[in-house]
């Protein structure tokens, strides 16, 4: 088959959807000819075809989540998506892929569903904005199967509009990299070390769990990740954590170390987000995870962590206090296991087939 991925932060940034794209195409290229259309540069061998595509990034605009503009799709991003998809029809045309997957929502869904249209290609759409506006407008931009990345999600999108196929198949995760036993990352904190891998964004609430460590005698936070909240996270981290926290943004291809030098991980995102693959990252290198309590992060989670309420302060600091004193064995890496990206990739290679007959 040929298959087509479009995303435009590729090769750029190492958020959900772009740990999907270089997990699945590792695991397709092998079988299928795979291409990864971007506006950032080929990273090392990879084993699928790289196209980049021009498009200048001014990235110090804000985000503009939530807004008017965002809900029109008329926002800075949402623009710089629409040039992006519009660059590449041309490719989309002359090589005519069985199987195109947008990943960037706003016009983009709309317009490759047109060109598939008009040389009978397929269209599938990998849920990862979650159950809101994005996902929305990806389901009523009728591809020929959504893929929720949830139980819930599906549930969600079978109400949202029953006239599209859904199918649930998770994210996945790289057992033998996150498992594999190498030397950690020289963290400059004192153990024992509770790491929150996450876009230091406002819907992240990585400020709830500066909090929640801050009321826990002699545990240390790690912080790994970089966005529009830093000036302020920081500030707050200074405030409450003073001596015993660090921020750090890391190479993905260095971030097993990081999960390595930790002894328990955690991430207080709101309950819409579909799938976070740093959950399912930390359960493969055998660290049990304190996650918000909504079904989706339950069924990732199963018995390799403890849920909670964020925004409860005291209830967050005991379950994490709680979760340092308990011996996890093996339940976070048999956990990971129902997440293989060898498992996942069958899954979405079995749906590829299936729509294109």
């Amino acid at each position: 088959m040929k298959i087509a991925f479009l995303n435009i932060y590729s090769g750029l940034v190492n958020r959900g959807a772009e740990t999907f794209v270089e997990g699945i195409t590792s695991k397709l290229s092998g079988k299928n000819e795979v291409y990864v259309f971007q506006i950032g540069k080929k990273i090392g061998e990879e084993n699928h075809v790289v196209k980049t595509i021009p498009v200048e990034i001014n990235w110090k605009k804000k985000d503009s989540t939530g807004t008017f503009k965002r809900r029109l799709f008329i926002d800075y991003w949402s623009i710089k998506v629409l040039e992006f998809t519009l660059k590449l029809v041309k490719d989309l045309l002359k090589e005519k892929f069985d199987i195109v997957i947008p990943l960037n929502g706003g016009w983009q869904p709309a317009i490759v569903r047109i060109v598939t249209w008009l040389y009978g290609g397929k269209m599938v759409i990998s849920g990862h904005s979650g159950m809101g506006w994005d996902d929305l407008n990806n389901l009523w931009s009728f591809p020929d199967a959504f893929v929720a990345l949830s139980s819930q999600a599906q549930k969600w999108a079978k109400k949202k509009n029953p006239f599209v196929k859904n199918f649930y198949i998770p994210n996945g995760v790289d057992l033998k990299k996150f498992s594999e036993n190498i030397r950690d990352f020289e963290v400059k904190l004192k153990k024992p070390i509770i790491l929150c891998v996450a876009a230091l964004t406002k819907t992240k609430r990585v400020d709830l769990v500066i909090k929640a460590v801050s009321k826990i005698k002699n545990a240390s936070l790690l912080i790994v990740g970089d966005g529009s909240e830093k000036d302020y996270l920081v500030s707050l981290a200074e405030e409450l954590l003073k001596g015993r926290y660090q921020f750090l943004k890391v190479p993905y291809k260095n971030i097993q170390r990081i999960y390595k030098a930790s002894d328990l991980f955690t991430i207080a995102s709101e309950a819409y987000y579909s799938f976070e693959i740093v959950i399912v990252e930390a359960m493969a290198s055998g660290l049990g995870v304190i996650v918000n309590d909504d079904p989706i992060r339950r069924e990732i989670v199963g018995d390799a962590g403890l849920f909670v309420d964020p925004t409860n302060t005291n209830e967050y600091a005991l379950a994490l206090s709680k979760a340092l004193k308990l011996d996890w064995k093996e339940k976070p890496g048999n956990q990971a296991e129902k997440f293989s990206w060898d498992k996942i990739a069958k899954d979405y290679e079995d749906l590829f087939r299936k729509i294109k007959k």
